[in-house]
């Protein structure tokens, strides 16, 4: 059976997880607990993992966590479908580094988010791709977050991006679908659109966009690959019952700051523990079980009884 993410990009197209990176009590990387996570999102139908992101907390990982996180990640996938790693800083030298790193650690493709704080200029932002691009000698993602980045991109920004060699799409998640559209309506042929926002999926997959990586797919794999397949497919009025099922837990995903509220989703669902890393701290009791609540809603949890 063909799958609608092999039609286009070589894979780049279907739901995408931004995965979680499990830690030991100790505070070091679960691998164990990572590869058993990969291999689980792979066999519900999602169609891409994006280790070392925002959602992975890339941000205080050491370069060899990242590496070993990486390779987990391809064990566990096993060719399947592609890793795309996350390995973007403020810092154009460490980010190429980074890029080596994972690509390594056997990445097929990167992420890399647009430099933070120090606000780049234009030239600045195309050189910082450029560099990244050659270095690594794979595909790469820009990915547009003004929400933890203080600066977005814009649609022209983004289409200056595209004409980059090697630079094969963009993991938009500024929240603003007139951007997308535009983005959609002038981009090169072969370059590809994800949402990076679980709620924004079904709006810029009906404008065109390709995929979702996705922070939701981490406790409900099969139902975003569900999503975003019948989307794809044109079946809105399918995709759109999945959108609304899940709605709730979308929103419990982001009462606190990303990835708090889904580790402590997967540790109710006992996929892995909830801790995170400094400077994160542990979720409210509210939020623990207002997500609770939402797994429940989503059918993916027994309601307390």
């Amino acid at each position: 059976m063909t799958h609608p993410a092999d039609s286009h990009g070589g894979g780049f197209r279907g739901a995408m997880t931004a995965l979680v990176t499990p830690f030991l009590q100790s505070g070091e990387v679960d691998e164990r607990a990572l590869h058993c996570l990969a291999d689980w999102q792979v066999e519900c139908g999602i169609r891409g993992l994006v280790p070392c992101g925002t959602t992975g907390e890339g941000a205080t990982l050491t370069a060899d966590e990242c590496r070993r996180v990486i390779h987990t990640v391809v064990e566990a996938s096993a060719g399947r479908v592609p890793v795309i790693a996350g390995c973007g800083s403020n810092d154009t030298r460490r980010t190429v580094e980074a890029a080596r790193i994972a690509v390594e650690a056997g990445a097929h493709a990167l992420l890399v988010v647009t430099p933070y704080y120090n606000k780049p200029n234009r030239s600045g932002m195309r050189a910082h791709f450029r560099a990244v691009a050659e270095a690594a000698g794979v595909p790469l993602l820009a990915y547009n977050v003004p929400g933890r980045t203080g600066q977005n991109i814009g649609s022209e920004g983004v289409l200056e991006l595209a004409e980059i060699p090697g630079v094969a799409g963009v993991k938009e998640a500024s929240g603003n679908l007139e951007q997308i559209a535009t983005i959609l309506a002038g981009m090169p042929k072969g370059f590809v659109v994800f949402s990076g926002d679980d709620a924004l999926a079904l709006p810029a997959l009906a404008l065109g966009a390709h995929g979702l990586i996705s922070v939701l797919s981490n406790e409900a794999p099969h139902e975003i690959a569900m999503l975003v397949d019948r989307a794809l497919a044109g079946d809105y009025l399918g995709a759109r019952e999945v959108h609304f099922r899940l709605l709730p837990l979308m929103k419990a995903n982001f009462i606190e700051s990303n990835p708090v509220p889904v580790k402590t989703a997967l540790a109710i669902l006992g996929r892995c523990r909830e801790d995170v890393r400094a400077p994160l701290g542990p979720p409210e009791a509210s939020t623990r079980q207002a997500v609770a609540d939402a797994l429940a809603r989503a059918g993916l949890l027994e309601p307390a009884r």
